[in-house]
């Protein structure tokens, strides 16, 4: 019998070695056996069935269905369970209309290629049906930061208060809230007036949309250091599916490595990343790894660099246009002096010894020696033109 190795199985079926390793252990791949520290895999052995979340919906019938309804338009692809993998093909079932554009301006932005998803939006900005516009305005907003263009990034930005504002049956209705609060707490802004508590319009959106609503509310919870409660809110989601739907489910994990890590609780930070990364990659939805990563820690550096070296430089290009794009908004707006002259890994140094963590504690968790770390901070305070570890703070996220 043939045999392939455990990175060769991952690479055929678009998943982690990790996950396979996984598989193995758990004695779900048949044939499999133990080589020393890894593992042999029959070279026929089928792609295990993932236990861990349903089986989305299929096609049925001879022409097939789309599981993206054709009048689902906000937010169709956040929206729609489908498995790790399966999202090109998801998108192909999906008939030609506002929809499909809409679903696969998300899957162009959500997979790091925010030019493309603008070019996809432009025509929608304006559109009368007012789930289009605002799906349209939220991506269209975030896609113009990663491309500097920051006066398109505010007029979006502007069309989602305004369809708020206007909004006749606030209490009916929960997509200009649901929007309008999404792109507040992610740039880390104040709610537009007028937005009604979560608990009004929660109960109003689909199960996909519903479970992406409370990564935004646990992300507001991080924002007031209410750590516990967001990790607490982020597993009850989870519990009740949200892992069905890849894109919310994603965010989800990221925002409890967050918690863990303002927690110093860094084993548990990098299970969530892995088990992000395990519904990520498949797809290659890897925007939202660039967006956080000054918030992770420094766990894109100790858990994916070594083992994802080019996929990690991929998401590190997305950080550097995201976040210049992102200050150049949240800065003026609120008065905060962000950093914006120091390299990622200098971020990412500075953001732990903000939150107290020793020079060896950060090289054991960024797998280098504390000289090193040193050296980086020193280089860190000179850019800040500071002369205490305690005033770097003031130049981080939170």
């Amino acid at each position: 019998m043939t045999y392939i190795t455990v990175q060769q199985a991952a690479l055929a079926w678009s998943i982690t070695e990790r996950r396979v390793q996984k598989y193995c252990t758990e004695g779900r791949i048949a044939g499999a056996r133990r080589f020393g520290r890894s593992w042999q895999i029959p070279a026929n052995a089928p792609k295990p069935e993932d236990a861990r979340r349903p089986a989305p919906p299929r096609a049925k019938g001879k022409a097939g269905r789309s599981r993206i309804p054709s009048n689902a338009t906000l937010m169709p692809l956040m929206n729609t369970p489908f498995r790790p993998g399966e999202c090109r093909q998801l998108l192909e079932e999906v008939p030609d209309g506002p929809a499909k554009e809409i679903a696969t301006a998300e899957y162009l932005y959500f997979s790091g290629r925010a030019e493309q998803a603008v070019c996809r939006l432009e025509r929608y900005l304006t559109s009368r049906s007012r789930d289009t516009r605002l799906s349209a305005c939220l991506l269209y907003a975030f896609a113009s930061l990663s491309g500097g263009c920051i006066p398109q990034a505010r007029r979006a930005l502007a069309e989602v208060q305004k369809t708020l504002a206007e909004d006749p049956e606030p209490g009916r209705n929960a997509a200009a809230p649901f929007v309008a609060a999404t792109a507040s707490v992610l740039l880390h802004l104040p709610l537009p007036d007028g937005t009604p508590p979560a608990r009004d319009f929660l109960p109003l959106l689909p199960p996909g949309l519903r479970a992406f609503a409370l990564y935004v509310q646990a992300h507001y919870l991080y924002l007031r250091e209410e750590y516990q409660k967001s990790i607490g809110m982020v597993e009850a989601t989870l519990a009740m599916g949200a892992e069905s739907y890849p894109i919310p489910a994603i965010y989800l994990h990221l925002v409890a490595v967050m918690d863990y890590m303002s927690l110093r609780c860094p084993e548990q930070a990098q299970k969530h990343l892995l088990a992000a990364w395990d519904l990520a990659r498949p797809d290659d939805l890897i925007e939202g790894f660039g967006e956080h990563h000054g918030l992770l820690g420094g766990m894109l550096e100790a858990a994916i660099k070594p083992q994802w070296p080019e996929d990690f430089k991929r998401i590190i290009e997305i950080t550097y246009r995201f976040s210049a794009g992102w200050r150049k908004i949240h800065n003026p707006d609120t008065g905060d002096r962000v950093a914006d002259n120091l390299s990622t890994t200098e971020f990412a140094m500075a953001m732990l010894a903000a939150r107290g963590w020793t020079n060896q504690e950060i090289a054991a968790h960024m797998n280098m020696s504390s000289h090193t770390v040193k050296r980086y901070l020193s280089h860190v305070m000179q850019k800040l033109n500071i002369t205490h570890r305690q005033d770097l703070k003031q130049y981080m996220l939170q």
